[in-house]
């Protein structure tokens, strides 16, 4: 790993090198870049550059104390300029999901594809936000330990010592510092705007993920046109880490057709 300043900020970067077609991952609001430990091998022994960040507000990235926020999507962009890629596969999770749908409405030109894994998309649509509300009432969900929120409960009950793992990930991820304010979105997001998204994507989630249930998956694909779907079985909200063989089989193939 290696510390990339970009104009008023450090970020923290995971990046295998090489000529290969790149694959960058966006990670979840649970943790940082740290938590693809199962997607790098699979990656790179597959062929592709595999590259994966902390954004700002998590892990060992920071902004400096004359910095502005500003968004992922553009630190994203700047990363993709000052690594000198053409165009890359985007491939994020949860939180990173939002960030990726939010990157390929602004720089499509620079995307070959696209896969949102396990997230909620951070669309602002009324009556979807209402289902949010719904499948997560507020405040008991957020009561919850975040490994039962995160972590579906076959992986839970039956790898214990993966179930700690995520956790420690998930703690050593936290900046040591007082985190930076939240980034915004160059995109108000809704489901009209994901009917303009033309790269090919991919749409994972878990049939026991309580945030993006199979159900919620198919709103996404019904407005992105073209879009493949998986439904990953047994498995929560942090599907890279509870079913990584499976998830990672269906990225690489998505991703090399692309």
């Amino acid at each position: 790993m290696s510390l990339v300043t970009l104009s008023d900020r450090d970020l923290w970067v995971e990046d295998t090198g090489g000529a290969a077609p790149a694959v960058v991952f966006l990670h979840s609001a649970s943790g940082g870049s740290v938590m693809f430990e199962k997607q790098l091998p699979a990656a790179r022994a597959s062929g592709f550059r595999f590259i994966a960040y902390d954004r700002v507000g998590w892990g060992r990235s920071t902004l400096h104390a004359t910095g502005a926020p500003g968004t992922a999507a553009d630190d994203l962009e700047a990363l993709r300029q000052h690594l000198q890629l053409e165009r890359v596969h985007l491939v994020g999770t949860a939180a990173g999901g939002i960030v990726a749908l939010d990157y390929a409405l602004t720089f499509p030109q620079r995307l070959r594809s696209l896969v949102v894994a396990n997230s909620i998309g951070g669309l602002q649509d009324e009556d979807y936000l209402a289902l949010q509300r719904r499948l997560r009432p507020s405040p008991q969900f957020e009561a919850l330990n975040l490994d039962l929120r995160e972590l579906g409960p076959s992986y839970r009950a039956v790898d214990v010592e993966g179930s700690a793992r995520w956790l420690a990930l998930s703690r050593q991820s936290q900046p040591a510092s007082p985190p930076s304010p939240a980034q915004t979105f160059r995109n108000r997001l809704t489901f009209a705007a994901l009917e303009a998204i033309r790269v090919p994507t991919l749409l994972i989630t878990g049939d026991a993920d309580l945030y993006c249930p199979p159900s919620v998956l198919r709103l996404f694909a019904a407005r992105i046109r073209g879009a493949e779907t998986v439904v990953l079985p047994e498995t929560g909200h942090s599907g890279y880490w509870e079913q990584p063989d499976l998830f990672n089989r269906a990225v690489l193939e998505f991703v090399t057709k692309h």
